[in-house]
């Protein structure tokens, strides 16, 4: 009877509105507390809602974040301990030129604020056994993960080297905490400053680590440091020793309408953006899962592995980089440009 009453929408969805963080289906995170790190960057610590999987140090988060009403996901290094007893967990982000999300985040995340979230994901992890003598090549935000992993393992680590570069000594994200760690003994940390000591190559590191390929390192930053460092390892006859982590740039192009790839069917139609997609792939012979077509019972969902979405119902838009896995009913969502689905 209440379900009646409150159509189209269902009780659950105003226990959300009450709870936001209840719904193990829709994963949520509320911003608790906003520190900041340097000029440009800042640690949310967020309150995970109910679903929220244990993470490993060095992984990832996905974060759906509203920007003028469009829905835009941003992956982020998890730098907190997993299985911390509050149940908060932290990413901290780094404001880059153009960076729509990120410079959103840095300039206006306050507490309080609701942001969309996926499981945490990456193989930047430390294995186990834990190597006997580290080395963590990091530049500008490319230290996050690495901070994740020095806060949960590094007493189990014997001998660790932590080379990082940022434009300044005041710009060196965690650049407090890791001088601490240094003067306690527990890390050797060698800061290069590139606005007065130039970008750190290859080739210097045979001074500043003498033992270089004898380490496990673990290397996050720029694809153009990565991309040299993956050279000079292989030419080191040491690639198995390396591991990086590259950042992904957004892609996505948002309009009306567009070209909607099917995947698993291999069928790709043009797709007029007032028209559902669970429709659009029906016309075209593709078989989806369905069941209420108002949006309500969510039998339609399937992972959105890129591209951009509109609902019908708000307008509102939900995107997705290459190779992502964002969850859209297909029902209530059209296409807002190219998008590419799991169907």
């Amino acid at each position: 009877m209440v379900e009646l009453l409150t159509t189209p929408l269902v009780p659950a969805d105003y226990l959300d509105v009450l709870a936001p963080l209840r719904n193990r289906s829709t994963l949520r995170a509320r911003v608790e507390a906003v520190r900041p790190e340097t000029r440009d960057s800042v640690t949310l610590v967020l309150r995970p809602g109910r679903g929220w999987q244990r993470h490993e140090p060095g992984q990832y988060v996905r974060l759906g974040v509203e920007v003028d009403g469009v829905r835009l996901w941003r992956s982020y290094s998890l730098t907190s301990p997993p299985g911390s007893p509050d149940g908060r967990i932290s990413v901290t982000v780094n404001a880059v030129p153009g960076g729509v999300v990120s410079t959103h985040l840095v300039r206006h995340a306050r507490a309080g604020m609701l942001l969309h979230l996926d499981p945490p994901a990456g193989g930047f992890v430390l294995p186990r056994p834990r190597p006997a003598k580290v080395l963590f090549l990091t530049a500008g935000s490319g230290v996050t993960p690495v901070m994740g992993m020095l806060r949960s393992a590094l007493h189990e680590l014997d001998d660790v080297v932590v080379v990082h570069s940022a434009p300044a000594h005041a710009d060196v994200v965690f650049g407090a905490d890791l001088r601490a760690l240094a003067a306690d003994g527990r890390i050797r940390l060698i800061e290069r400053h590139t606005r007065t000591d130039g970008r750190l190559k290859p080739a210097d590191l045979a001074a500043l680590v003498p033992d270089l390929f004898e380490r496990h390192t673990w290397a996050c930053g720029p694809n153009e440091m990565l991309d040299d460092l993956e050279a000079h390892w292989r030419a080191g006859d040491a690639a198995d020793r390396l591991h990086t982590e590259r950042f992904r740039p957004a892609v996505v192009v948002v309009g009306d309408g567009g070209t909607v790839t099917f995947g698993r069917s291999g069928t790709v139609v043009e797709a007029d953006g007032a028209v559902p997609l669970l429709e659009a792939g029906e016309a075209a012979g593709v078989l989806m899962p369905s069941g209420c077509r108002m949006g309500i019972c969510y039998s339609c969902v399937l992972p959105l592995r890129s591209g951009a979405v509109r609902d019908l119902r708000n307008g509102q838009v939900t995107t997705a980089e290459p190779e992502d896995d964002v969850l859209v009913q297909t029902c209530i969502s059209a296409a807002a440009g190219p998008c590419h689905l799991d169907a």
